[in-house]
């Protein structure tokens, strides 16, 4: 990015991101269907635009998953709209697959405040980035991920130049190949899904892409957690009404019990259907279920692995 000579300006026009969408170029006279059918098309670009990446999404899910396993963190960092997708993705995981609050975080420019009111100034202050992490005592233990539409926000590559300093690895989400964030990642996933329907609005195409990155990083490293059987989240948190009547047919459905079964089960292990099936299907007590979960991961393949495993020998 090239800022013009004795002017805090920056020039727009080597920014993919902004460059102008002949396909809408006329939106403005549109009727409403026909802006709603060009949105649709210009968004068909986005899952094909991330496809592209998968490789990359792939190996940066297995360095985070590598970081958390032994401890570390998993933090996001972004300003405006990437930065609340980064928010967004992080305060889900605790409810969906029952992990610490601390095990993935996520930072916005401009503090809790710019999550709800925009606050684009504060994108500008490379040192505020770094300071960020230091707030938070970030380490070598943990892994950033730098998500920024535009690949040269200055905040973002603020807190990525600290976290290299650090130790830790980087990764990038950006729709910028070859941009600043792409190049100092030590992984650089950059979708790139095309101009914006409206110039510039990059909570449109770019915000998607993002969301669709930060659903598979968080998503496959729950996974490899043992966050899920099968295609269940056994790790949910029930919660509320409806949490709690998920966990009850989560239950049901992985062992292939009773209703009445599923709840008495769950009452005896403070509703953790994790526990509940390893419970059902090793025919085993609350604490010798957590044992063996604890034991394998917390992954109840394991424990059914090493199970038939087991009869296998018996058996010969």
């Amino acid at each position: 990015m090239r800022r013009k000579e004795g002017k805090n300006m920056v020039e727009l026009d080597c920014i993919a991101t902004e460059q102008r969408n002949e396909n809408s170029s006329n939106i403005d006279s549109s009727s409403v269907y026909e802006m709603v059918r060009l949105m649709n098309e210009e968004d068909k670009r986005t899952a094909l635009a991330v496809e592209k990446e998968i490789e990359k999404i792939a190996r940066a899910s297995e360095v985070i998953y590598g970081k958390v396993r032994d401890g570390g963190r998993l933090i996001y960092i972004g300003c405006g709209t990437s930065g609340r997708l980064g928010v967004l993705d992080a305060v889900e995981c605790p409810p969906t697959f029952g992990t610490d609050p601390e095990m993935i975080q996520a930072i916005i420019a401009g503090g809790t405040e710019a999550i709800f009111r925009a606050k684009e100034g504060a994108e500008d202050d490379k040192n505020e980035g770094k300071e960020d992490l230091k707030r938070i005592h970030f380490s070598s233990k943990d892994v950033l991920v730098g998500i920024a539409a535009s690949g040269h926000t200055p905040y973002v590559l603020g807190a990525m130049e600290y976290a290299r300093q650090a130790g830790a690895p980087v990764i990038a989400i950006t729709c910028c190949p070859g941009s600043s964030i792409d190049q100092m990642a030590d992984i650089g996933i950059a979708p790139t899904p095309g101009p914006e329907v409206i110039t510039g609005s990059t909570r449109l195409k770019s915000g998607t892409v993002e969301k669709m990155v930060l659903n598979m990083l968080s998503t496959t490293v729950m996974i490899q957690m043992g966050k899920v059987y099968g295609n269940l989240m056994v790790d949910v948190k029930a919660t509320n009404e409806k949490l709690l009547e998920r966990t009850v047919r989560i239950v049901r459905t992985s062992t292939g019990v009773s209703d009445e079964l599923a709840r008495e089960t769950l009452k005896k292990c403070e509703f953790s259907a994790k526990t509940a099936i390893v419970m059902i299907l090793m025919d085993a007590d609350c604490e010798e279920a957590k044992r063996l979960l604890s034991d394998n991961n917390g992954r109840i393949q394991e424990i059914l692995k090493q199970t038939g495993e087991k009869r296998k020998a018996e058996k010969e």
